[in-house]
């Protein structure tokens, strides 16, 4: 940026005309830290369930690039269920006389003697034009690894359809690393042509210094934070290969003090298989943010304008969900997936606890296995969910609880309501791919099967594009 505010032209190189067919994923990528799954629980010696929510979906979507674009089977460390299931609508009705509403039913597993359990949480939704105004600060890998038109042509393609999808009141900055850190453009106005025009002339160059392209970021959204409006950097990267001198953990220290200030980090990568998957994954916990992954146009699409718009405006912080089972109906319990979001059972009124964020409209969704007694009929409570949260803009903490009793349940898997059965089935294929604990019971013809009835009930597009990811997954295993 030069010191008139103009705009650094040296950045620029000619525009891609076109976005290209979908990237393959590395034929031998870096695995993803290693994660051991919940195992089972018994109740009668710890019959609390707690945990952070999460709407990341980057794990979902980098599995549909291994099976669908590169015809792989994709690295069981990469799976996370819990993405898998967030990944898709709920139709979870919206609340009304408060910020969530908390949904639960359950019915009986459809490949072992077990019983699933589904915890849903629901938040308002705000309308476009109420949401409070946003300043954004985009950080974009240009390193010589992007220089393909499904990576930096792919980002350049969704930041323009993110800024167009912006209110004139928002306004963008730019920053772009690559062997080093470099502010392209101050915060304009989203309307501002220039804005186009500077995202579209980025060229790629050198290697991969993140940790001083979030610095200048970091710089620029400080010497521009103002508590009315939203404060929030988008790093979009193929992964952060080179952090720097002081390391990851240095990063995500700052990370985590820039979030409790109030500017927010969400992470999207491209083309970048699973390398670094972990790291851009808790850049975007600690930053308050989400984390996704694009494999398609039609992925950027649903990020840039239907997720990121949004979740632009947090309604909850430091979400918590705390799960009590009643253990003289359930003996044991398994919660889906949540490994990295778990937090102490005493730490669930605690107040100081980093815990998840929740954006305008979106829903959380958690899948538990549990085992019934003996004892479990009628109106017995089977379990009581609890979801504390602190409004953002009053600091305000509320909670609420909502109980689900044995009679609720369905009394057979094919009498459970079409989203619950497909969530069920979503989390049996995360399973079969990572190697988990239904891998072993869940017959994918079976999910297939499960697939097409929920499909014929509902007509969901992704609900198709499942079945699909899991007909190739029975080619490829």
């Amino acid at each position: 940026m030069a010191e008139d505010g103009s705009v650094d032209e040296a950045a620029f190189a000619p525009a891609p005309t076109q976005a290209a067919a979908p990237e393959q994923a590395e034929a031998t990528p870096v695995p993803a830290e290693e994660i051991a799954p919940n195992p089972f629980v018994d109740t009668a010696e710890d019959s609390f369930s707690t945990f952070a929510v999460d709407v990341d979906t980057a794990s979902y979507t980098q599995a549909r690039n291994y099976l669908m674009n590169s015809g792989q089977l994709p690295p069981p460390s990469l799976i996370r269920p819990e993405e898998f299931i967030n990944f898709f609508d709920q139709d979870y009705p919206l609340p009304q006389d408060n910020a969530f509403n908390i949904l639960m039913d359950a019915a009986p597993t459809p490949f072992s003697d077990t019983t699933v359990m589904r915890v849903g949480i629901q938040g308002f939704d705000v309308p476009d034009e109420e949401r409070t105004d946003s300043t954004l600060i985009f950080v974009v890998d240009v390193s010589g690894s992007m220089d393909n038109p499904n990576r930096l042509g792919a980002v350049q393609l969704a930041l323009t359809t993110l800024v167009q999808n912006l209110r004139p009141t928002d306004r963008v900055g730019l920053v772009v690393y690559g062997s080093t850190g470099r502010v392209i453009t101050e915060p304009r106005n989203a309307d501002d042509p220039l804005l186009i025009e500077v995202i579209y002339n980025l060229q790629s160059e050198g290697s991969t210094n993140a940790e001083e392209g979030l610095r200048l970021a970091y710089e620029m959204a400080t010497a521009n934070f103002d508590p009315s409006r939203i404060n929030r950097i988008i790093l979009c990267s193929d992964g952060v290969a080179n952090v720097g001198a002081t390391g990851p953990e240095a990063i995500l220290e700052s990370v985590r003090l820039q979030a409790r200030e109030g500017i927010t980090l969400t992470t999207v990568g491209f083309g970048m298989g699973s390398f670094n998957d972990f790291l851009m994954e808790q850049l975007a916990n600690d930053g308050d943010g989400q984390y996704f992954y694009v494999d398609s146009q039609a992925e950027a699409e649903r990020v840039f304008v239907e997720d990121l718009t949004g979740s632009l405006l947090t309604i909850a912080r430091d979400a918590k969900v705390q799960v009590e089972f009643n253990p003289a109906v359930v003996e044991a319990y398994r919660l889906v997936g949540y490994e990295n979001r778990d937090i102490a059972d005493e730490d669930f009124r605690n107040d100081e606890v980093d815990a998840g964020e929740i954006g305008a409209g979106h829903s959380v969704t958690a899948l538990y296995e549990v085992v019934l007694s003996e004892q479990a009929q009628g109106d017995a409570i089977a379990a009581t969910t609890f979801l504390r949260w602190e409004d953002p803009e009053t600091g305000e903490v509320t909670e609420i609880q909502r109980s689900l009793t044995v009679n609720e349940f369905a009394a057979s898997f094919e009498e459970a309501a079409p989203r619950f059965r497909m969530t069920v089935a979503v989390a049996a294929f995360a399973d079969l791919l990572s190697g988990r604990a239904w891998a072993q019971t869940a017959d994918p013809e079976l999910l297939l099967t499960i697939t097409d009835e929920v499909y014929g009930s509902t007509q969901d597009s992704d609900v198709a594009e499942l079945r699909s990811m899991i007909e190739r997954y029975i080619q490829l295993r």
